[in-house]
């Protein structure tokens, strides 16, 4: 009898243990469902929640669009300009450093990818390191620190003066390296400072038009060189020292880059903190309020503030278990999301001349004078900026409010693979009929089009809106530190195998992009919502709406309404 006591005991067990997971089973399923459905169709996502919120921060959720908010975007968005141009314009002068300083006119591939990747490695150091500062000083107090960081290092990489060329390189990369760290810095404070001042209504457009200064800066990149190229080489003193003019050119360019910078510093500087910092991390609330009626035309009702909202926070840390718990999948998503895109995107953007020149774009540049060369390089990047990638970030400034950032991401990712496979799926005849140039660059605009409407805009956007306000800055330095960590890798793997093969290199780069489609659907929909909403990071009751899935598995879905 004992015996049949246990089977039965044991049977029971088994057959719970089942139902439990079955049901766990279902309901993600269920949640996988509702998640692919808000994706593909009308339909929006959104938690009906009974909650108490703190008057300051539903005044700025509702605030009418307002002048300040423009001049945050400025402020904001000149940094950015700044890091795309020092980014970017390394590219347009690494033939010229080759042919200054080098005899045969090549610059090595070791010194092209430190002095190409430098900088990058600097940015991941820097947007760690600046955004915990951001997080635990405030996101005003740390703004000023990086700005004048990359003002000093573009004054000084222009500055990088020796006899013998080997040490000029390695000046010249001590220099951008600290660049880099101000660069990265800027990421996650620009991005958090705009996310946190904006109205819920049309946060995703604020924070697209500060990116979006990002190709106005690689297009400056790309203008400057070409006006201070046609300047020189139309000089009498150019025909006589053809590589001793050229050696201005390339100093003159990058030391221009502190010049935008510098011009918003005292702007920076009169910034208050923001309201979202003050009142939940430093939980001064009368002071959040005062420095909101400063600067912007809101009314904050007068009585006691609700102290007991504040009481409610979560208090776990980054590294605790109710974070990768809670945030875990979010930031794996946003992370790899932006790992793989910068893989792709800096290699296409930081190489266009060998890319273009492998299917006899330019004409033998061994026979043309330095800064003609460099010239030509800089018309090509100019175009494919014009063409492709500023249209990209004006479509996402308008539509990011309206389809939403996964939307948006999922149909950047995918017709970025379908245009690098258009381009090397016939290589072959590319790079064998000169009548088709015209159509390999119009594909390749393409590709910026979309890498901008997608995911090179909407990794910005997403981790300043799905993390709590005390590891905001946190959570988005550590997702751009990532994505500058793929870029370096793409940069190297370029430089030392795809540029040789290139039709592989894009079908690898293409490869990628998918990866990018899958991480994609790991993350929230935040269009239109509270970044307390998005976040839960004070707690309050939950109404579920009838049919939408209700699991825990599944915390990033909220509720389905059609």
């Amino acid at each position: 009898m004992s015996s049949v006591g246990e089977s039965v005991s044991t049977w029971c067990g088994r057959r719970h243990a089942c139902s439990s997971l079955i049901c766990r089973l279902n309901g993600l399923g269920n949640a996988m469902f509702y998640r692919m459905l808000n994706v593909v169709t009308s339909a929006t996502y959104e938690t009906r929640r009974v909650r108490k919120q703190i008057t300051v921060l539903e005044a700025l959720d509702v605030a009418k669009t307002q002048l300040y908010h423009f001049t945050t975007i400025v402020i904001a968005g000149m940094g950015f300009f700044t890091d795309a141009y020092d980014l970017f314009s390394i590219s347009l002068i690494t033939d010229l450093l080759g042919r200054i300083y080098f005899s045969d006119g090549k610059l090595p591939t070791s010194a092209a990818v430190v002095v190409n990747g430098t900088a990058l490695v600097g940015t991941v150091l820097g947007q760690i390191f600046f955004g915990w500062l951001g997080d635990r000083m405030g996101r005003k107090h740390i703004y000023g620190v990086t700005l004048k960081l990359m003002v000093l290092c573009s004054l000084a990489s222009g500055l990088s003066f020796s006899r013998k060329p080997k040490d000029v390189i390695a000046t010249l990369c001590f220099f951008r390296f600290w660049l880099g760290i101000g660069i990265g810095g800027d990421y996650p404070l620009s991005a958090t400072i705009m996310s946190e001042y904006a109205n819920k209504r049309t946060r995703g457009t604020f924070i697209a038009a500060v990116f979006a200064m990002q190709g106005l800066g690689n297009l400056a990149a790309g203008t400057v060189v070409l006006i201070i190229s046609a300047r020189f080489k139309n000089t009498p003193a150019y025909k006589t020292d053809q590589f001793g003019q050229a050696d201005y050119v390339w100093r003159i360019v990058l030391m221009l880059g502190a010049i935008p910078a510098l011009l918003t510093y005292y702007w920076r500087m009169k910034m208050p903190e923001t309201a979202r910092y003050t009142a939940l991390i430093t939980r001064n609330l009368k002071q959040a309020a005062s420095d909101m009626t400063s600067v912007l035309d809101i009314e904050i009702p007068a009585g006691k503030e609700e102290m007991d909202v504040l009481a409610r926070q979560d208090e776990f840390g980054l590294f605790s278990t109710k974070f990768f718990h809670r945030y875990g999948r979010e930031l794996l998503g946003t992370t790899m999301c932006w790992l793989v895109l910068d893989i792709v995107f800096y290699p296409l953007n930081l190489f266009m001349k060998p890319i273009f020149n492998s299917i006899g774009w330019f004409e033998d540049t061994g026979n043309e004078d330095p800064l003609q060369q460099t010239y030509s390089i800089a018309r090509t990047h100019a175009i494919i900026i014009l063409s492709g990638t500023l249209p990209g970030f004006l479509f996402t400034v308008i539509f990011i409010d309206k389809l939403g950032r996964i939307r948006i991401q999922l149909v950047g990712f995918t017709m970025m693979t379908i245009f690098i496979l258009g381009l090397a799926g016939p290589y072959n005849k590319w790079s064998h009929n000169k009548s088709t140039h015209i159509g390999f660059a119009i594909i390749y605009a393409f590709i910026f089009f979309f890498a901008n409407f997608g995911p090179n805009s909407t990794t910005f956007i997403l981790p300043t809106e799905i993390f709590p306000t005390r590891l905001r800055s946190t959570c988005h330095g550590i997702s751009g530190a990532v994505g500058k960590i793929g870029a370096i890798i793409g940069v190297i793997w370029f430089l030392l195998y795809g540029q040789h093969a290139i039709q592989n290199a894009l079908l690898m780069l293409a490869g990628c992009n998918l990866v990018g489609i899958m991480f994609t659907l790991a993350l929230p929909e935040s269009k239109g919502m509270s970044l307390e909403d998005i976040t839960g990071e004070i707690d309050e009751v939950e109404e579920l709406p009838i049919g939408s899935p209700g699991t825990d598995e599944a915390d990033f879905i909220h509720s389905v309404v059609v």
